[in-house]
């Protein structure tokens, strides 16, 4: 929805039908802000990668996105998304997009949604990258 952050316009209507966990595919629109970042390895080396500072590309077009709807650590909705965006200046750029810091234009974004049932997913600290990933989990009985 115009005026929503992507974060909001993904996590709400779909927990209103109840969705927890769902692959997204956003097929593109305007945002009145848009920030990402990339995810080059870890100079430390402590991790598989190490995300930059946020990326404000101002004004842009999203020209595709997947996202994928799980929980945090912190049990929260958590929504994961990449995507290839178009800056006002006419640049390409791509990379891990701030769901919660990107506001969506004047227009509505369309997505197509799979609902994930029968299992839960869960950011949970991965040993072999060293951060923290969305995980498969068994559904519990009060999920």
């Amino acid at each position: 929805a115009p005026g929503c952050t992507l974060y909001e316009a993904i996590v709400k209507p779909l927990a209103g039908i109840g969705i927890r966990n769902a692959s997204l595919t956003i097929l593109g629109g305007a945002f009145d802000v848009l920030s990402y970042c990339v995810a080059p390895p870890d100079p430390s080396g402590q991790a598989v990668i190490a995300y930059t500072a946020p990326i404000d590309a101002g004004t842009a077009y999203m020209v595709f996105g997947n996202a994928t709807l799980g929980r945090s650590l912190k049990g929260e909705p958590l929504v994961h998304c990449h995507a290839t965006l178009r800056t006002a200046a006419g640049e390409l750029r791509g990379g891990h997009i701030l769901t919660e810091d990107c506001v969506i234009g004047p227009q509505p974004i369309s997505a197509l949604v799979t609902s994930l049932e029968g299992f839960n997913l869960q950011q949970a600290y991965d040993p072999e990258t060293n951060i923290p990933l969305l995980q498969p989990r068994k559904e519990q009985a009060d999920d």
